[in-house]
């Protein structure tokens, strides 16, 4: 069972930083990041394979980056350049496959979710 904290939402206004982290207990080769409000479409926002390889959801393409510390079990989300249709609350995922076996949200495991809220 791999569990997944997630830390370092919070407020910031328009043009700001936050840093997400996310420790995973476990081994896990497909990671990724999402985000969802109760009653919208839950929407991915960046992945990272066991190789490294990232992709990104166009609109934060070149303001998140995705990056994970092998040495501290550690997923990271460095958000800049922040708006407020950013704001929502952001999940952490994991799967035990590689990120081409693992189709759209069907990741196994996911941590609780932590805020974030870009003010204008």
């Amino acid at each position: 069972q791999v569990q997944m904290v997630e830390s370092g939402g919070g407020s910031v206004q328009t043009g700001g930083s936050l840093r997400l982290s996310c420790v995973v207990s476990g081994d896990a080769f497909c990671m990724g990041w999402f985000r969802h409000t109760p009653g919208k479409e839950r929407k991915g926002v960046a992945t990272i394979d066991r190789d490294g390889t990232t992709t990104y959801e166009d609109s934060v393409k070149g303001r998140f980056t995705i990056s994970k510390d092998n040495a501290k079990n550690t997923l990271v989300l460095q958000m800049t350049s922040l708006k407020p249709e950013d704001t929502d609350v952001y999940f952490c995922a994991a799967d035990p496959r590689v990120c081409r076996y693992v189709e759209g949200y069907s990741f196994r495991y996911w941590g609780r979710g932590t805020q974030v809220t870009v003010s204008s």
